[in-house]
């Protein structure tokens, strides 16, 4: 199993380890609700060194990127970022990424840590471009520093003025006495803050002066778990979970990063989805009455006939209910639908609702 360059920290804060995705990764240290609980009021820390990044560079770089992935990303300027995914050419997801615009010819494609491997392979076999093309996955580390107080809490250790980077945009700048750092508003868990990008040589010493500066905002180091509940109260998809190699982005509620103006991997066969109207939809459901739902689980219709499957699902710590995300047929797509979710041979009802679950 990899390490990343911080794994001996968690190890000394006693975080419970566990395997993801070929990493060592901290899953939690106080318990999965306090660090929510952290997150969504004050100021936490995770680190995400695990994904991937990959350095795509060159004249035609944008063309290749134009050509895998399913946004527009002749829309970015530099400073700017973009949530897209990686068609495949069957209708569904090799993986969805953040694609970031570095300098004029060069993007950041930021990916899962599970997928590094297949993902590059993947854009590798479609750049008949000649765009130069680096994995630098293994040479860079990256801290999300995530709530309402990161910004406030942060602003000590940089030049730039944080309240003047947008959601999905991002500088290059100083961070924690460290230059050229990207300090990215790209954050996954819906209370704001910041992504810190960094050499792995480097990242010790923004870890430590990140907790120096956060200490009077009580700021903590959060596990992988409450990172988990935390994107599924904003209804976020996980790769692997609620998005894979069969399920079509349309299906799955990302027509929003699905452009058609432009040719892409499998893009006749999406649009034709499209105009035909999707079978089944990813939505997000609440219970009704007690109960937790998981993954795999089984969801049935009032007369107890499955219709579909749980791909994400928890007790939501800001809302003290089950909630969670599934596929079901169109015609229980619709908010206020009622569906039941299979628990222990028991069908628990619930209702389909407008995402996200959180609102602030």
């Amino acid at each position: 199993m990899k390490n990343t360059a911080l794994t001996h920290i968690h190890e000394g804060l006693g975080a419970k380890m566990v395997p993801f995705a070929g990493y060592n990764m901290p899953v939690q240290y106080e318990g999965v609700n306090i660090e929510h609980e952290t997150v969504r009021n004050g100021v936490g820390v995770f680190d995400v060194s695990h994904m991937g990044e990959f350095l795509l560079s060159g004249p035609k770089a944008l063309d290749l990127i134009q050509k895998v992935t399913s946004n527009d990303a002749s829309t970015l300027t530099v400073g700017r970022a973009q949530y897209s995914c990686l068609p495949n050419d069957e209708g569904g997801i090799v993986d969805d990424l953040i694609v970031y615009k570095i300098k004029e010819e060069q993007y950041l494609l930021v990916v899962n840590a599970s997928n590094i491997e297949k993902d590059w392979a993947w854009i590798s076999s479609k750049n008949d471009l000649g765009v130069d093309m680096r994995n630098v996955s293994e040479d860079y580390s990256l801290l999300a520093i995530q709530g309402p107080m990161a910004m406030e809490a942060m602003q000590p250790l940089t030049s730039v003025d944080l309240a003047a980077i947008k959601y999905y945009h991002f500088e290059v700048a100083d961070f924690a006495g460290i230059e050229h750092v990207i300090i990215s508003a790209t954050g996954y868990t819906g209370s704001g803050g910041f992504e810190i990008y960094a050499k792995n040589s480097e990242i010790e010493q923004i870890w430590n002066k990140v907790f120096e500066a956060g200490e009077a905002y009580g700021i903590k180091p959060i596990g992988l778990a409450a990172r988990d509940t935390l994107r599924l109260e904003m209804g976020f998809c996980l790769y692997g979970n609620d998005i894979n190699d069969t399920t079509s982005p349309l299906e799955a509620g990302l027509g929003w990063i699905t452009k058609f103006n432009k040719d892409f991997t499998n893009s006749e066969a999406l649009k034709q989805q499209k105009e035909a109207g999707v079978t089944r939809k990813l939505v997000g459901f609440e219970l009704t009455e007690r109960g937790i739902p998981r993954h795999d689980y089984e969801i049935t219709d009032k007369d107890g006939n499955v219709i579909g499957v749980v791909t994400s699902g928890t007790q939501s710590p800001s809302l003290g209910k089950g909630i969670g995300l599934g596929y079901v047929p169109a015609a229980y797509a619709a908010p206020d639908s009622e569906i039941f979710i299979r628990i222990r041979k028991n069908d628990i009802p619930a209702r389909v609702v407008k995402l996200p679950f959180y609102k602030k």
